[in-house]
């Protein structure tokens, strides 16, 4: 790159999106800065599932979804919470949930996921392979497990949107399970296994890798909160923090994941971002061994085997993003997993809560501004942020680059819902 095109960026946020964002501007030759409020904290990005769920592609918004709402906020081990206090400023967002589940939205919807994440892999490998990573990925694909033929059935709309958008999905028998899974109980009765699915042996160390990588490649990393945009010429040319720092950039990117609504509403961009904020528990010692990541699909939750143990993960909380962690919703997952699994020793758990930046259509924002030309935002991937985090890095330095994106970009744009 020669220096008339280089640019000084600055990335807000080091999650996963983040990151990938910085690294692979640096790898354009840009000058990078990632300012970061708490490195390692709370964020989504280290603490989840850990999956690369390539073949999640459909929506969580389906047609005829609601009619299970209300069994679900009935249920004290139910996948959805809701805070009544938080009810007022959640309906716009669940208004236009609703909206999205419709039957043309949602066939258009999983199009647009499925060319998103066809590299989902590939963008990973440059990123992991400098940093000497590799080793952290698992690719043994995943398992959905059914507690009956009649269970799998009510999924068939989900899986044969699957297929139609070109992903592998095989049905197995109980005794298929098992030879897959020896140590899940009588509750599994049947289910899908997905090929084309991955996972990090721990997200925490992902980050953290991927975050010394960048700095050892020349990118400067700080620690510190953006409060204000300053503007010269109309245009936003510098970000003033909480300590004070001034910091100047020719190019901005938002990628700073539940909060990211609120510093695109500084800058004109207004998005109905919410959170959804997840619940697991780490078993350092859970006595069982698994083969793959296995997702319970009536129960709406997942196990992750890591090199710290045994994850179960899972559950949507709606609460916004101040209100204290309700951990007993790490208690309810537990449950259910150990009927499940009879064998699990829940015993000696590390608790966790990330907030899940959402978006009403379960499609992530990766746009320019709608006001600056100089403002990129790569936000609001919910459950899906590990897995598109490659993938959206790329696209953010295409963007900035001026490179036509691999994939449509105009299901993700920022306005989508004005």
């Amino acid at each position: 790159m020669s220096a008339g095109t280089k640019k000084n960026i600055l990335v807000v946020g080091s999650g996963i999106i983040g990151l990938c964002s910085a690294s692979y501007l640096l790898k354009d030759g840009h000058s990078v800065t990632i300012v970061e409020r708490d490195p390692l904290g709370d964020g989504a990005s280290c603490g989840n599932a850990g999956a690369i769920a390539a073949t999640e592609i459909v929506p969580f918004a389906l047609p005829g979804l609601w009619k299970d709402v209300p069994g679900w906020l009935l249920d004290p081990l139910g996948p959805l919470s809701l805070r009544l206090t938080y009810l007022p400023k959640f309906l716009p967002w669940l208004y236009l949930f609703l909206k999205s589940s419709s039957h043309q939205q949602v066939e258009k919807t999983a199009s647009a996921m499925s060319a998103y994440l066809k590299t989902a892999f590939d963008d990973y490998a440059p990123l992991l392979g400098e940093a000497g990573l590799q080793s952290l990925l698992k690719t043994e694909g995943s398992l959905t497990v059914y507690k009956s033929e009649k269970g799998r059935e009510k999924d068939s709309y989900y899986w044969d949107l699957t297929r139609r958008n070109g992903i592998e999905a095989h049905n197995l028998s109980r005794s298929e399970i098992l030879e897959r899974e020896p140590q899940l109980g009588e509750l599994a009765k049947c289910g899908v296994y997905t090929p084309h699915w991955g996972h990090f042996a721990n997200p925490a160390d992902l980050i953290k890798g991927l975050a010394e990588q960048f700095t050892r490649n020349g990118g400067t990393y700080i620690t510190d909160e953006i409060e204000h945009i300053e503007h010269q010429d109309n245009r936003p040319s510098s970000a003033i923090t909480k300590s004070g720092q001034n910091i100047a950039f020719d190019q901005l990117v938002i990628c700073a994941g539940a909060w990211s609504a609120r510093l695109a509403k500084k800058l004109g961009d207004s998005f109905p971002l919410d959170t959804e904020r997840g619940y697991n528990t780490t078993l350092p010692t859970p006595g069982i061994d698994l083969n793959n990541m296995v997702l319970f699909a009536e129960d709406k939750f997942v196990a992750t085997p890591m090199n710290i143990g045994l994850r179960i993960g899972g559950a949507v909380e709606f609460a916004g993003i101040e209100a204290e962690p309700n951990y007993k919703r790490c208690d309810a997952l537990l449950t259910l997993a150990q009927n499940y699994m009879p064998n699990l020793n829940g015993a000696g758990g590390t608790k966790w809560m990330g907030r899940r930046p959402s978006t009403p259509d379960s499609v992530p924002v990766i746009s320019q501004s709608s006001q600056h030309t100089n403002v990129h935002y790569a936000f609001g991937h919910g459950h899906l942020g590990i897995t598109g985090g490659a993938v959206t890095g790329r696209t953010v330095a295409d963007m900035v680059s001026g490179r036509s994106a691999s994939f449509d970009l105009n299901p993700f744009s920022i306005n989508r819902f004005n």
